[in-house]
């Protein structure tokens, strides 16, 4: 079963293109133009946000360090609905939606919600950023690590992009920018349904997906 993506419907995320540079360089940041709707799997071009090769099935096995150095791997939250969120201190959307995440983190507690950082920026701009900013939910640093996660999920790096987790640690969608609250509890909802067995995955992945185009479709015929 591959997990629905979904791409943002408005300006505000950044993409990091492959090129062949060698392994030690990274490749420039550019702004990434508004997407509608689910990602399309066709190859994308570059005015368009980067499409995943493969989005995997499960929480992939990865193992990256905490704010205090301390290896962890994913799995480690396994068992709990999970919310993987990929950003950078340098990043304004991402920067923006994680007050967001804090309070999903906080309303959503007696489900045993988990939100789960992952930066592609250096440990100590991660941790001066956590601490001035009173970040309250699990970060891990990509510095080093952080482009072979990316690659776990399928991904070519778009920040910010959010990946949704069930208990049982498979994944049921990819988020790509910016979130919005109605369309992260629309998907928690419907996790919250898996989790309880009033739904089978398949069933979720649809409802996510046609109930995002439809809040997509309701944005742009009312913006602002």
């Amino acid at each position: 079963m591959t997990a629905v993506v979904l791409a943002g419907s408005a300006a505000g995320g950044f993409v990091l293109h492959r090129f062949l540079l060698g392994a030690n360089r990274a490749p420039p940041l550019y702004p990434a133009p508004a997407v509608s709707g689910p990602l399309p799997r066709e190859a994308a071009s570059e005015s368009t946000a980067p499409v995943p090769r493969r989005v995997p099935d499960v929480l992939p096995d990865l193992t990256l360090p905490d704010l205090a150095g301390t290896p962890r791997r994913l799995k480690d939250w396994t068992g709990q609905p999970l919310i993987v969120n990929f950003w950078a201190t340098w990043c304004e959307p991402c920067r923006r939606e994680i007050p967001l995440l804090q309070s999903l983190r906080r309303e959503r507690a007696t489900q045993k919600l988990e939100v789960l950082g992952i930066a592609l920026d250096t440990p100590e701009a991660v941790r001066q950023y956590a601490a001035r900013t009173g970040m309250d939910y699990p970060v891990l640093v990509g510095e080093k690590g952080g482009f072979e996660a990316v690659d776990a999920f399928g991904m070519d790096t778009v920040l910010p992009f959010s990946v949704f987790v069930d208990h049982l640690g498979r994944v049921v969608t990819l988020k790509v920018g910016e979130l919005r609250r109605n369309e992260v509890s629309l998907i928690l909802d419907r996790i919250a349904d898996v989790d309880a067995g009033r739904l089978d995955l398949k069933s979720a992945q649809k409802q996510i997906a046609d109930g995002v185009e439809r809040l997509n479709a309701a944005r742009e015929a009312h913006p602002g």
